[in-house]
């Protein structure tokens, strides 16, 4: 591979590469505004000049390619001089609005400053002012005074998105962002920008002045929305999500996320309607009660069922771990053959972009793993349309509905519900469904627990809780300062906020089948993990340490013989 010296260290590049490139491989920072990894080049921001050999002037490195033996300076007086230069034309008329900027903490203006600035400005006059508070679309705020006419957003939309949606006017100081005529920025993306604009000049409408970025802490997993599996940061403080963002992996979803995706896959986690505690149905009314009162109603009712009256139905995005466990409890403990899982397509709501149609988030692991519906240990049964067909009829009596909100889904169902002699829902908020249930168990969301989801590209990747239920709470006793600083709170504050009763898909239905007599040994999630490597040969030499930050592609090609739970 060619070479290049920066700084007097020499590095390898890869033809084509551009000098900023090639710095950023290698660990060397070289500031920048304007510049980024997955849009073209503007090179307006200019504070990415450097000195090369040879050459009678400083360049811009986002745009110079890299040479072969090509010398470069990023910290010699000159490119000093010019950055601290760049720093302060940048900053004459930049307000001093840090206090009240929702990017304080994250802003690379704020850093840079500190950084690569002299401090102190000599333009003492009045500072320019321009439009506060514009509402690009419905979900982005601009601050007119704030924007650097880094262009990033404009070249997001036109190149990312395809929809011309933003662009500047006026000139000089008085240059501008806008939509254009008859235009909002409301692409399935839009919020992106916020993401991706160096200062404050875009904000989040839903997530502004909610909190400090340094009164936060994030945790990384994977979003819900569908079978995509964006990587993302949930950012949570005293046990409350306020926010999430895209994290980058060049392999799912690079830096970008939809919008759906960042302001509907956590509201229902902080939510007034959380399932917390197991409910009984009593004189017509849920009621709250015991674990064991609710083990011991789901026992003695579902005794009194012939198996072929029983059918149980599972959310597909399930993790991998509840799938296995439920897959085995259903199969195994209770041998019934009406057992499938509900799959959400919505036709038409695809792009070529990220968004799936498919809105499952573990799809595709039921089919790598094995579970085949309508099959039980003792031979073939029922899918899911001959299970809805057997409830209208009358022919199936009682249902255990895993995860899922089937009225929510499909009002249709609502008739079909209220058959039933008995229902049982694991869920994690109260809805349409629990409305018919006899029996209500509290499901951790996807925030609340560990586990893994297969995407349907066949990669696995991990989930993490980023907030913590009683049930975590009571494992956490002893725990270090430096453990509890995760929570993003102190002692008191974390001590005082609102916490769930409620456990994981697979913990409940552990304590299921200890009521049927099956013992389960598991104790953690990894645990059952694990198990799946050892028995299924598409997770082998796989463990939570191997799935890691970016998650794992599976070599489905190469396994032949497929596993049934």
């Amino acid at each position: 591979m060619p070479k290049i010296i920066i700084d007097g260290k020499e590095i390898e590049f890869k033809p084509g590469q551009t000098v900023i490139q090639a710095a950023r491989e290698n660990g060397i920072e070289i500031p920048h505004f304007c510049w980024h990894p997955s849009l073209s080049v503007s090179g307006n921001c200019r504070l990415c000049l450097v000195e090369i050999e040879k050459m009678p002037k400083l360049v811009i490195s986002c745009s110079t390619t890299a040479t072969e033996g090509m010398v470069v300076q990023t910290q010699s007086e000159k490119v000093i001089a010019a950055r601290n230069a760049v720093m302060e034309f940048i900053l004459i008329n930049h307000p001093l609005d840090c206090p009240i900027c929702d990017e304080a903490g994250e802003c690379k203006l704020q850093d840079y400053t500190y950084q690569h600035s002299v401090g102190e400005s000599r333009f003492t006059e009045e500072k320019n002012h321009k439009e506060k508070r514009i509402e690009l679309g419905p979900n982005v705020m601009f601050d007119g005074e704030r924007c650097i006419s880094c262009s990033r957003c404009i070249r997001f939309c036109d190149e990312i998105v395809g929809e011309k949606e933003l662009t500047f006017i006026k000139r000089g100081d008085r240059v501008t962002i806008t939509t254009f005529p008859g235009k909002k920025l409301e692409n399935p993306y839009s919020m992106n920008v916020t993401d991706i604009c160096p200062v404050g000049a875009l904000t989040n409408r839903d997530f502004r002045f909610k909190s400090r970025v340094w009164e936060m802490a994030p945790t990384k997993t994977i979003c819900s929305g569908c079978a995509r599996g964006c990587n993302i940061d949930l950012w949570t403080r005293n046990n409350e999500v306020l926010r999430i963002t895209p994290r980058q992996n060049e392999d799912v979803n690079s830096f970008w996320m939809c919008d759906n995706g960042r302001l509907n896959t956590f509201k229902h986690v902080n939510a007034n309607d959380r399932v917390s505690g197991p409910h009984l149905r009593k004189e017509g009314q849920l009621i709250k009660c015991g674990w064991d009162e609710a083990y011991a109603k789901t026992l003695s009712e579902l005794k009194s069922f012939a198996k072929d009256e029983i059918a149980a139905l599972a959310s597909s995005s399930l993790t991998v771990e509840d799938t296995y466990l439920v897959s085995k409890f259903v199969r195994s403990t209770l041998n019934m053959k009406n057992f499938d899982f509900v799959r959400k397509v919505v036709a038409g709501s695809g792009d070529a972009i990220l968004i799936r149609e498919d809105k499952a988030t573990n799809a595709k692991g039921f089919e790598l793993m094995g579970v085949e519906p309508g099959k039980s240990a003792s031979g073939g049964g029922l899918k899911f349309d001959e299970i809805i067909s057997h409830i209208e009829s009358g022919r199936i009596k009682a249902l255990i509905l895993i995860e899922e909100d089937l009225i929510g889904w499909n009002p249709a169902f609502e008739k079909i519900l209220s058959k039933l002699d008995f229902l049982v829902t694991i869920s994690t908020n109260f809805d349409a469904s629990t409305s018919f249930a006899n029996v209500v168990f509290p499901a951790s969301t996807y925030a609340e627990k560990n586990g893994t989801w297969i995407n349907f590209q066949g990669r696995i990747q991990r989930i993490r809780p980023a907030v913590t239920t009683i049930e975590m709470e009571r494992s956490l006793d002893g725990m270090s300062q430096s453990r509890w600083d995760k929570f993003g709170t102190d002692f008191d504050s974390w001590g005082k906020a609102k916490k769930n009763d409620a456990r994981p898909t697979w913990k409940i239905i552990s304590g299921l089948a200890s009521a049927f007599g099956t013992k389960y040994k598991f104790t953690m999630a990894e645990e059952i993990f694990n198990e799946i490597a050892h028995t299924n040969p598409l997770f082998t030499g796989l463990d939570y340490d191997v799935v890691g930050e970016n998650g794992v592609q599976l070599k489905t090609e190469t396994v032949k013989k497929k596993v049934t739970i």
